[in-house]
């Protein structure tokens, strides 16, 4: 039965760096037309990273965020002389959110989040079924 509740951390574990994952993506998409921020550059994407969780040498434990992160990549920069935020030759540094590449990875992290959803399930189902073999004596 401890087997059981392993794969439901590890399931569980999974979820909540998905979720993680989703909300990050989400708040780079509605910040990407922000083009002046509090330290007055744009935006700046954030990128989440992963690490595994150990138990022993070779047992895996899960999955937990290890950092947010900015993306370094450079602003695109697009000539705008009427906006506020232009430089004084009309050049205006974008975000370096890129939405298409946002949209894949909501895709991919919503497909991940499931995957993990329906695997706790399946533990949760195969613990019941346990039991039940044990009440049935």
């Amino acid at each position: 039965m401890s087997g059981v509740f392993h794969g439901m951390r590890i399931s569980a574990s999974g979820l909540q760096a998905e979720r993680m994952r989703l909300e990050v993506s989400a708040g780079n998409i509605a910040r990407s037309g922000v083009t002046r921020t509090s330290d007055g550059r744009p935006y700046r994407r954030q990128v989440i990273s992963f690490t595994s969780l150990l138990q022993g040498a070779q047992e895996t434990g899960g999955v937990r965020v290890d950092a947010i992160s900015s993306d370094p990549s450079p602003f695109p920069r697009v000539f705008r002389p009427g906006h506020p935020d232009a430089d004084s030759r009309g050049m205006l540094e974008l975000s370096n959110v890129s939405v298409p590449l946002e949209m894949v990875e909501l895709g991919a992290a919503a497909r991940a989040y499931e995957a993990n959803l329906v695997a706790l399930r399946t533990f949760k189902e195969l613990g019941q079924r346990a039991l039940s073999i044990g009440t049935r004596g």
